[in-house]
């Protein structure tokens, strides 16, 4: 397997997993409370908010990514603060991948999970809450356990977004080898180069590899979740 595919391609392969995993981790509490506000909330510029989430499925990914350079670029308003703060770049950097990957997932994931929240009987939760239980104790014991698996649902299309992340990614942070370089840029940068078709190829087969085994684990985990839930 090492011989099969060269440093380069193992380089974009490993860090499209690494950018993906930092994605979906990192905006999946996010996603959550923004699923539980639009289904359970009521208040004004509700409709505004979910405009806002889903505008990245909206927009062309390539105004996503001009808007995170002019905003996360180290001379934007927040870039700045990031980099003399923390030290952290987000530009033609990583970081910036997993950022643009994060806000490109950010719309599948919260529709996944918000779907699951509005099937949960709310009378479950008022149940809960008049025995004395806090908002957050009923949705830690009562609802998480109920929306799991869309919860797990949400992760995969999130991650499988993030993994396919091509417009955004590139705009934001560029298409450097060994850096930014994610699997979609590579399969791009080889189909560019003559005799790159082999490499490319590769990496596809490698894309519906990722791909088929995350859909597999998802319906594992998810199926799991349902028969622990049917039991309990």
């Amino acid at each position: 397997m090492t011989d099969w595919l060269g440093p380069e391609e193992w380089q974009a392969v490993a860090l499209s997993l690494k950018v993906s995993l930092w994605a979906v981790g990192l905006s999946l509490p996010l996603s959550i409370l923004a699923a539980y506000a639009l289904a359970r909330w009521q208040f004004r510029g509700k409709q505004l908010l979910n405009g806002i989430i889903h505008l990245p499925l909206i927009l062309p990914p390539v105004v996503t990514g001009y808007l995170l350079l002019l905003g996360f670029g180290r001379r934007g308003p927040l870039g700045g603060v990031l980099e003399d703060a923390f030290g952290l770049v987000l530009a033609f950097r990583w970081t910036g991948a997993a950022l643009a990957a994060a806000l490109m997932a950010f719309p599948l994931t919260v529709r996944a999970i918000r779907l699951a929240i509005e099937a949960v009987d709310p009378k479950l939760e008022q149940a809960a809450a008049t025995l004395g239980a806090s908002r957050p104790w009923v949705f830690l014991t009562v609802t998480l356990p109920l929306i799991l698996p869309g919860v797990i649902a949400g992760v995969v299309l999130g991650f499988a977004k993030a993994m396919g992340e091509f417009g955004a990614t590139i705009t934001f942070v560029s298409n450097i080898p060994g850096q930014t370089q994610t699997l979609p840029l590579a399969i791009y940068t080889f189909l560019q180069v003559p005799g790159g078709d082999g490499a490319a190829l590769r990496l596809v087969l490698v894309s519906v590899a990722v791909a088929m085994a995350a859909l597999t684990l998802s319906e594992v985990l998810a199926r799991r979740a349902a028969q622990r839930v049917a039991g309990g």
